[in-house]
């Protein structure tokens, strides 16, 4: 855990980065110190993995400035090595091979990068595996490699974008688990690490520090100290309470009930919709987010848009950390199809303003009808061209459930129901 006095690794000071039109990092500031894990949380948009290139010196943000122990980068971090969701091994080189990569990048002896790489694998793990191809290991083990090739360069701090993202539950606990335990060695040359995450009770577990990003663009909405000792065990009271704080940041719901503002459509379909009222009904109307989260394996980028979807559309109301329904809610899980399709219909014309607009265009044209292609026109004007075909399928999902609209893939044309 760090100090006040801990010493500056990384400095990011009101980064903006921008393409073209779009603003994916909105004045981020943040400090990275000696002897500290933090955890960069968010959505999908939230500018995670561009704001860790930054750190990185892989990619140059557009105004601000990132430092490293005090010096502005103008180019690639001297001080840090990547591990990637990717694995990103060359296939056509061995295990010690790829772990003799950024050692001799840096022009090591070849007698000393063997040394140095075999103490890696060992160190890691993977020892016995250095003649090995990574076609030959288990994603897990390829993984290793990655940590082992970032870490053989001793730098003073890792950067981790998802590295556990790709594999399967029980190998990206043994994974993180052995992390954590090479950073509580003394002798571990490394004593500083960020990682990209979406996943809340990860950030939690490995972090000193949680900073929670928030999306399109992407600035900084709050952040967490984790004061909690290690290893941490995930069902007690203490952990429990830092997963809610985290989802009651993410998404937007204030203590005082107060949420913010959603223009565009939440990427959830109808049919999530109806599951997460049809489970806070059987639940007798009120459940955490966490508890959602965690009966239904659902990740940040699965729960989050439903929940907004819920919200948005006044089926259910945020409390603190969970959802309560709404008496439309209650209604709606009540209902047979047909009244909770009337209902629902009622609730997007009122409630979702892109679904009303192209209704509204609907009525407006001669003939009841328009073309798929003006819509996504008018969508990539307003939301971009990277999200324009996702707000374009939730609203004819929206519309064709609601049967407020009907969409025909061979002609192109969207119609009134």
């Amino acid at each position: 855990m760090t100090t006040a006095t801990s010493t500056a690794v990384i400095s990011v000071e009101n980064v903006y980065k921008t393409f073209g039109d779009l603003t994916v990092l909105d004045g981020v500031s943040l400090t990275l110190h000696d002897g500290e894990i933090v955890a960069l949380l968010g959505r999908s948009g939230s500018g995670k993995s561009t704001l860790l290139r930054c750190l990185a010196g892989l990619t140059a943000a557009t105004s601000g400035t990132v430092s490293y122990r005090g010096d502005a980068l103008n180019g690639a971090n001297p001080g840090v090595s990547m591990v990637f969701q990717s694995f990103a091994l060359l296939p056509w080189l061995t295990v010690q091979e790829n772990v003799e990569l950024g050692l001799q990048a840096l022009s090591v002896p070849a007698a000393q990068r063997r040394e140095r790489a075999l103490a890696a694998l060992d160190m890691i793990g993977l020892d016995g595996f250095e003649s090995a191809y990574p076609r030959e290991l288990s994603g897990g083990m390829r993984q290793r490699v990655g940590f082992a090739r970032a870490l053989v360069v001793e730098p003073d701090a890792l950067l981790m974008d998802e590295p556990f993202s790709a594999l399967d539950v029980l190998t990206s606990e043994n994974l993180r688990a052995e992390l954590l335990r090479l950073w509580q060695d003394p002798e571990f040359p490394t004593r500083t690490g960020l990682i990209v995450t979406h996943n809340i009770e990860e950030a939690i577990q490995l972090a000193d520090r949680v900073l929670i990003l928030d999306s399109n663009p992407g600035r900084i909405k709050g952040e967490l100290t984790i004061d909690l000792a290690h290893p941490r065990d995930r069902r007690s009271p203490e952990f429990e309470s830092y997963v809610d704080t985290v989802y009651e940041i993410l998404t937007g719901h204030a203590r005082d009930g107060s949420r913010q503002t959603i223009d565009a459509l939440p990427a959830a379909n109808t049919g999530e919709i109806a599951g997460l009222i049809e489970l806070l009904h059987h639940r007798g109307g009120s459940v955490g987010l966490a508890e959602i989260a965690d009966e239904l394996r659902y990740e940040l980028d699965d729960l989050l848009p439903v929940v907004d979807a819920v919200v948005m559309l006044k089926l259910a109301l945020p409390r603190g950390s969970g959802l309560q329904l709404s008496e439309q809610g209650r209604r709606f899980a009540s209902a047979d199809i047909l009244r909770a399709k009337e209902q629902f219909a009622t609730l997007v014309v009122e409630h979702a303003p892109l679904v009303r607009g192209i209704v509204k265009q609907l009525r407006r044209s001669d003939n009841g009808a328009v073309r798929a292609d003006t819509i996504l026109d008018d969508l990539r004007d307003t939301f971009g061209d990277a999200s324009a075909r996702s707000q374009f399928d939730t609203a004819v999902d929206w519309g064709r459930y609601s049967e407020l609209l009907e969409y025909d893939v061979g002609t192109n044309r969207i119609e009134l129901a």
